[in-house]
């Protein structure tokens, strides 16, 4: 598989992500996909050729193989890199769509913009980056559970019990190098571990710098609700003294027509 346009047409969301996504995007590709293209294929391109059970009955070395590796490492891994990067692509359409969109606008009305700045995070575009952290997140979650489903853990035992037709009996079944093949499946999973944490991290930080713009607006149309209540409360006394000083003039004037 071509990698490197998977990473060229992702890398393209880094000017829109915050400093957690892009550490998340670093890690990914130099932590998880450089790691499965330089060494994981190969620790892992002998797993069925050198897998050996001590039985010369035909068929049961491929039966116990089937049983002890149900979906290969590098197959699931390949799915979970795939999915957990196409998310971001959400936020490639969803940026592409608004500049469309304000290049309609600008024709219609006269130079004038819709957006300000398409790839600014506002309205429907955070929503739809926070959605693709969820995305990004539970894929990776998922993932993390199947394999430790599937393998009952994450280990992998130099010895395995394998009893299944047409096996004769129970025989003893061997991988080749499963020390080296266990480092580089807790490398993976730690990798994993760690951009499901950054992407947890991103989610709070986007979800608190929202809470807090909106606190600091609540605040903002409290205090110039106060200033005018304030402004029109100290207007008020100054009309109903003009009132009263007219109204204290008015005796005086009425005897002195009388008297003329």
């Amino acid at each position: 598989m071509n990698w490197s346009g998977l990473e060229s047409l992702v890398s393209g969301v880094n000017k829109y992500s915050t400093a957690f996504g892009r550490i998340w995007l670093s890690m990914v590709f130099v932590f998880r996909v450089l790691v499965f293209v330089v060494a994981a294929q190969r620790v892992w391109g002998d797993e069925n050729k050198d897998f050996v059970c001590n039985t010369k009955q035909p068929g049961c070395t491929n039966v116990c193989y089937d049983h002890i590796f149900p979906i290969s490492h590098i197959r699931l891994w390949a799915l979970q890199l795939i999915f957990v990067t196409c998310p971001s692509l959400m936020v490639m359409a969803h940026v592409k769509y608004r500049e469309g969109k304000d290049k309609k606008y600008v024709e219609l009305h006269q130079g004038s913009h819709l957006y300000a700045n398409p790839g600014k995070k506002r309205g429907g575009l955070w929503w739809t980056y926070l959605l693709s952290l969820v995305f990004k997140a539970g894929f990776d979650t998922s993932f993390l559970y199947i394999l430790y489903r599937i393998y009952h853990g994450y280990d992998l035992p130099k010895l395995s019990k394998c009893s299944l037709d047409p096996c004769p009996n129970t025989v003893d079944c061997f991988i080749s190098r499963p020390t080296e093949k266990k480092i580089f499946m807790l490398f993976m999973v730690v990798s994993s571990a760690l951009c499901i944490f950054m992407c947890i991290m991103e989610m709070m930080y986007l979800i608190g710098k929202r809470i807090i713009k909106v606190l600091r607006i609540q605040h903002n149309n409290e205090r110039l609700t106060f200033a005018n209540h304030q402004e029109s409360a100290t207007v008020v006394p100054h009309q109903s003294q003009h009132q009263a000083s007219k109204s204290s003039l008015t005796p005086i004037l009425i005897p002195i027509s009388q008297q003329k």
